[in-house]
């Protein structure tokens, strides 16, 4: 496993991160994928106190117990779930801020979070207010860092301009290469850590059918996906989602590829990733040729 420093914070982090959004129901099955994670180095671990209405977090609470120190945990928040569970409203408020923080941590069983992120955000929010919540809680030592998850250029320029975040969290892959047009430059240029999600695009680019993605057609799809397996396979010696990542990877803007896994065999071979062959200049060409980039359409 490779680590590299997420943006100007003291943080470690595995390139390789496990999205734990895409964990189940079964606490037995959950704990032996989190732990084979631990042992295959991946460090980095992501969550929020949304996923499964707070559960998910208690979840890896209960996983981490006897292991915190061996990983660097981040979770999200400002999804407010309304009182009947029937959503969630959006909730960027300092006051809301301060109050969930000590919720993740008990859920977590923790005393501190290492990366605390804003888990969306828009130009109406009162972006200094929730800026200053963030920077109580890490002068309290309830945080380490904090970051944003967002897609929003105009926000991301935001909060950099504004903020201390070290980190920002957006989607980005073969099938979503909206970030370079913005973003990636952008951010690599102030010294501020890419996470970068959705880079399988839920398995598109690996081994499920063809479907409509973004603003692509499933025939685009197909031909991505066809793309990715023509430069994968033993010859190679890299699997498709090992080739998916590496395109993530390989731009010098990203930090962390944050993959959910539910299967041991998908995690053994994301893991793997670090360790396979480079992608050339060629192969990254053909990839990015595959089918036309798209860009951000809103909140340039």
């Amino acid at each position: 496993m490779n680590y590299v420093q997420l943006g100007k914070s003291a943080l470690r982090v595995s390139t390789i991160g496990f999205g734990c959004m895409s964990l189940g129901d079964n606490e037995t099955d959950n704990t032996r994928m989190i732990h084979r994670a631990l042992e295959l180095g991946i460090n980095f671990l992501d969550t929020a106190d949304m996923y499964a209405n707070g559960m998910n977090e208690t979840m890896l609470g209960k996983i981490l117990r006897d292991r915190r120190q061996q990983c660097i945990l981040a979770t999200k928040v400002g999804n407010q779930w309304r009182s009947d569970n029937s959503g969630w409203d959006w909730n960027p408020r300092k006051e809301y801020i301060l109050a969930s923080v000590e919720k993740s941590l008990e859920r977590l069983q923790t005393d501190h979070i290492d990366l605390y992120q804003l888990h969306g955000g828009t130009l109406e929010d009162p972006i200094d207010e929730t800026i200053e919540a963030f920077e109580r809680l890490q002068q309290q030592g309830k945080i380490r860092y904090y970051g944003i998850s967002s897609i929003r250029p105009s926000v991301i320029r935001k909060y950099v301009q504004l903020s201390n975040i070290v980190s920002v969290m957006m989607q980005y892959g073969i099938l979503d290469r909206r970030p370079e047009e913005s973003c990636l430059e952008f951010l690599k240029d102030r010294g501020i850590g890419v996470l970068a999600r959705g880079s399988l695009s839920k398995g598109l680019l690996v081994d499920k059918p063809a479907a409509p993605w973004l603003n692509y057609s499933a025939g685009q799809v197909d031909v991505a996906a066809e793309i990715v397996r023509s430069f994968s396979g033993e010859c190679f010696s890299r699997s498709p989602a090992q080739t998916a990542l590496r395109f993530v990877l390989q731009n010098p803007a990203i930090s962390v590829a944050v993959t959910g896994f539910r299967t041991l065999v998908q995690l053994e071979d994301a893991s793997a990733t670090p360790d396979t062959p480079s992608l050339t200049e060629d192969c990254l060409q053909s990839l990015r040729n595959a089918i036309p980039v798209n860009y951000y359409e809103q909140h340039r």
